[in-house]
């Protein structure tokens, strides 16, 4: 027998199949198909190698069913007038927030600084969070202004360009009033923060892309395409869900770190700052932190995130 884990995309549809094994997880198994013989083949752990027969019975009922709830479909009137949709997935994605089960209330730690927790805890365990929340009150971020990053000899994102890599300067795109409108805020607040800086003759330069949030507000983000083809991939290991829910076990309590603009807390290698040049709408600009849109920067947040809480 091999064990291996496999990541499954649960779709709602209708289908005669209740399982679809991808090339992915046919290449970790090393498995080697063939369709006349209705035979997969991989090696087993022990040196001998394992074989799925497949039932020829059972695939033809299988394909006879498939057929058969094809003829299952309907048609729906549509309206022929013009319809606007978003199509970014990102914006589900960013926007979905995690709603309470239960009710909360505000509780002040210092003046300005107040919190929300749970109406259901019991009295032992709110007054036990709330002092040692009090007494670590230092320890949040309250404002951008707080934040005072992470030291770039301990961590900093570098990108690694190829050196025979050609840089790319985009051609500036034109935005509407609504938009130009919404950069100039976004940029205004990244210089204020002290996360961007204006720049002259870059030789890397990306245009920004709006994106419209759910709630009408527009999001900036950069298109970093050209660059992240020439910065190769870090394959530091990511989190596995099943890891996290086996080492979340057997405890009573479980919290959850909103970590603030936790990828604008680690600065940029300062040789690699210039290559993330943007368009903005009156001027060029460069990050000198680690920005949205970059390639391997979870991979960099999340090694951060494993030297940080080592011990823990």
């Amino acid at each position: 027998m091999k064990t291996i884990i496999v990541r499954y995309l649960v779709v709602n549809a209708q289908s005669s199949y209740s399982i679809l094994v991808g090339r992915p997880t046919q290449n970790r198994l090393g498995a080697v198909v063939s369709t006349p013989h209705l035979k997969l083949k991989y090696p087993l752990p022990n040196g001998k190698v394992g074989v799925l027969c497949v039932d020829q019975e059972v695939a033809r009922k299988c394909y006879e069913d498939s057929l058969r709830a094809r003829r299952h479909l309907y048609v729906t009137q549509v309206d022929r007038g013009i319809q606007s949709i978003e199509l970014d997935p990102r914006i589900t994605h960013f926007d979905s927030r995690p709603v309470p089960v239960e009710d909360v209330k505000e509780v002040t730690l210092a003046e300005g600084k107040i919190v929300k927790m749970g109406v259901s805890l019991a009295k032992e365990d709110e007054e036990g969070l709330l002092t040692m929340l009090k007494n670590n009150v230092s320890a949040f971020a309250w404002s951008t202004g707080d934040m005072l990053g992470i030291d770039p000899d301990f961590l900093c994102h570098h990108l690694m360009v190829d050196p025979k890599a050609k840089p790319v300067t985009q051609k500036r795109r034109k935005f509407g009033e609504d938009k130009r409108k919404a950069i100039a805020e976004e940029t205004r607040k990244l210089l204020s923060a002290g996360h961007i800086r204006e720049i002259q003759y870059p030789t890397w330069l990306a245009n920004v892309v709006m994106v419209r949030k759910s709630n009408g507000n527009w999001r900036m983000c950069t298109d970093f395409t050209d660059l992240n083809k020439a910065c190769p991939k870090d394959s530091y290991p990511l989190l596995n869900i099943d890891c996290l829910v086996d080492n979340a076990s057997g405890y009573e309590l479980l919290s959850f770190m909103d970590a603030y603009s936790g990828y604008n807390q680690i600065r940029m290698h300062h040789a690699d700052e210039d290559k993330t040049a943007f368009i903005a709408d009156q001027a060029t600009y460069y990050y000198k932190v680690m920005a949205f849109g970059l390639k391997n920067a979870g991979a960099t947040y999340q090694r951060l995130m494993d030297k940080v809480l080592a011990d823990q």
